[in-house]
Formats: structure tokens, sequence, C-alpha cells
């Protein structure tokens, strides 16, 4: 697959209605599909719509990436992971119908996903964007049964634009004529573009602050719009960010019909690995057994002032981070707000990740930020000097899906 990848990345969707053509459009046959597109918090979204769906008695598909441990993660068919076998085959099958026409990883598996939907019977299907949303390889869907846009923040600079507005655009790209859209939190100018964008295409929408609200009342959610108002637990997902997510989410479960019950299944049973995961087994914490470690895999500025509030919020104890990031990354930006929670950083490049940034160029951000540095051959090393030092230390693994993911296959 990987020799018919373009030799320059274009955002496309030429190639991938090509090959969708050549499939018979198994995209036209697949469950009522809710897209969702953003910066920070897709993943957690469709994890909690997942749960608040299937507690309802759904069967759901969900297509999200990147994945962690195993591609197998990215698609889910009813509720299940998808087998090697099946997912080989389809994968052959993908190939084949492309020929030698040059098609990008991720537009050649969204295709093989698609097939799976197409095929298996189920009530909905979750569509995560993979970049932008506009030109993603996702967004072939003519009429979703729903649309969500989470926070726009700055990422991905070099494929979507220098400003929150011109990326906002790319993300608002997935709202359709007449399709209602969730619209997550927003700066003043992002907002803007993705209601000019609404209102051209008569698509309703249900933003944040205007047509539903959600806060944090005596260690309770309360989440109101026009049919009411629910009050639920905090998310399971741990960070005050989540409370955002959990609305959108909600948002989305009232609009289509879904009662109390599933909003809070939503809340509470939510699973979404390396979203500030604590690791409770594995090599890396018999290394540490006295401290408490944890993994995270935001890598933007959004993700670290995430971050940062959600450290806010934990009980008071010495915070480590142990930090690996790719080099098309704003390090400074995610690393600022942590400054003022991290007693340490340990910088680890990420093993066998050719765009992973050098340690000593993770190091040398971290002083300009603040934050005392030094670093380590790898994960396991850093996680030991840190707990001889500190046997009690709160140990945080951080600034990569890549690195988290690694963190997850080698811990077990």
């Amino acid at each position: 697959m990987t020799t018919l990848h373009p030799k320059v990345i274009d955002l496309t969707l030429d190639r991938v209605h090509r090959l969708l053509s050549a499939l018979d459009h198994p995209e036209r046959r697949i469950p009522p599909v809710i897209h969702i597109a953003g910066t920070n918090g897709k993943g957690s979204t469709l994890a909690m719509i997942r749960a608040g769906l299937e507690a309802a008695g759904q069967a759901v598909h969900a297509y999200t990436s990147p994945h962690l441990a195993r591609f197998h993660e990215r698609i889910r068919l009813a509720g299940t992971l998808i087998s090697e076998p099946a997912l080989a085959a389809l994968l052959d099958e993908c190939v084949t119908a492309n020929g030698s026409d040059p098609v990008t990883f991720f537009e050649i598996t969204t295709c093989a996903a698609f097939l799976a939907f197409a095929r298996t019977p189920a009530d909905w299907t979750l569509l995560e964007v993979g970049l932008g949303g506009r030109l993603d390889a996702t967004n072939v869907i003519d009429t979703p049964r729903l649309t969500i846009i989470t926070p726009v923040s700055l990422d991905h600079q070099q494929y979507l634009g220098d400003t929150v507005a011109q990326i906002a655009g790319e993300k608002a790209g997935i709202i359709k004529r007449m399709v209602p859209c969730v619209v997550g939190p927003q700066t003043e100018e992002g907002l803007a573009v993705i209601e000019a964008r609404a209102a051209r295409l008569g698509a309703p929408l249900l933003v944040f602050g205007q047509h539903w609200h959600i806060g944090e009342e005596r260690g309770r959610m309360i989440y109101q719009d026009d049919t009411g108002l629910l009050e639920m637990p905090l998310p399971n997902l741990p960070g005050p960010h989540q409370v955002q997510n959990a609305g959108a989410a909600i948002a989305a479960l009232r609009h289509l019909g879904f009662d109390g019950a599933a909003c809070e299944a939503a809340v509470t049973r939510a699973v979404w690995p390396a979203r500030m995961q604590r690791l409770r087994q594995g090599p890396l914490v018999d290394a540490a057994p006295q401290a408490e470690l944890w993994l995270d895999g935001g890598h933007n500025p959004a993700g670290g002032q995430a971050l940062a509030a959600t450290l806010a919020r934990m009980p008071q104890r010495p915070t480590h981070l142990i930090c690996g990031m790719l080099n098309t990354k704003d390090i400074g930006g995610y690393l600022r707000p942590l400054a003022a929670h991290a007693a340490s950083l340990t910088a680890v490049s990420i093993p066998g990740e050719k765009n992973t940034l050098p340690a000593d160029v993770t190091e040398a951000a971290a002083l300009a930020a603040g934050i005392k540095a030094s670093r380590a051959d790898g994960v396991l090393d850093a996680v030991r000097r840190i707990a001889t030092a500190d046997p009690q230390a709160r140990i945080l693994i951080c600034g990569s899906l890549y690195l988290a993911g690694q963190v997850l296959r080698e811990n077990g």
C-alpha cells in the first residue's frame, strides 16, 4: 500500500471518489452517519456518543484515527474491533480495485472501512475526520444524519492554514446542505466561519452557549437545552475539557431523540485510551511501583492547555513529564501551559518515528519554557530515573499519540 502513496501529500477527494467508484460506492450503503471534525476532542466526543448509543441498544460502527497499539482500533464493526482476516481481505480488495493508481494510506484504509460498514448491519456509523474536513477522505457522505464540530484551534497549519478562521473553514467543510450540525465551544472568528457556511447551506446549527449549555456545579455536570435540564455525574474521562466534549455528545444524542439514560451512559461509560489514562500494570508500572503513571496523547497548544487544566484539578503531587513529540508540532505552545505544573521534564525521541523531534530539541524547548529538563534514552529509562529520585512522583508520559501508542504496545 505504501508504494502507491503520492510523493507529496495533496489534500483532494479525487482519489477517494475514484476508488469508491471502483468498489461500487460502499459509502452509499452504510448506516446513518454522524460525522465529527475539530482540532481537539473529536475522539472523546465520538467515544461518548458510541457509549450512549450502545447503552440504548443500538449497534454502532466507528472509524477513528490514528490507532495507538494496533491498526484494528480504527475500524469497529457493530461494536467489535475488526478481525485480522477481515481486515486483510478488505485491504486486498481495495488494493486490487485501485490498481497502480496513486492513493494515500489513509484514503485506501478509509475505503476499506466503508466496505466493512456496508457489509455489516448496524444502526449508526460514527466517522472521525482524519485531517481537516473539507478534503478529508471521510468527507464523501452526501447526507449524513448529523455533523459535529468540536473546538477548533491551531494545528496542522502546513495543510489547513495559519489562522483559526482558515482552519475552521476546513473543518466546516463537513457541513452539508440542510443537515444539522452540533458546534462545540469556538473562538469568535472560528464560529463566524462555521455560521457563515451553515447559513449558505441552510444547515441548522446547535451551538454551545446559544442552543445548549454545559457546566459543572458542586461536583456534578449540568446540561441544558430547549428541551430541559439534565443533571449527571462528571465524565469518567478525566479533565475539565471533557465536560465540553460531553456537552457536544449529549447535544447530539438529544437531537437524535435519545433519552437521559443514554446521555448518562455517554458520560459514565466512554472509553478512550491515552487521554489522561492511568497506567496500572506492565513493565513501566513495575519500574515505579509507588508512583502514579499517566499517559496522554495531546500534542498541540490546546492539548497542552487542557492537560494543564487537568493537572490543576488533581491532588497536589510533584508531576514529572516524560515528553516526546513530532517535529511538525508547536512544542513551545504545547509546553508553556504545562510549565506551572511540572517539577521536571525528561525528553525522549519516539523510536521508529522518522518525524520525531530529537530529545535534545525537546529538552531545549522545555528549558526555554521554564521547566527543569533532561533527556533519556527511552520511556523506561526515564521512568526509572524519576522513580529513583522521587519514588512517589506523579509521572506523566505525554506529547504525542505515536509515543502513547508505543507505550501501550510495550506496556501490555
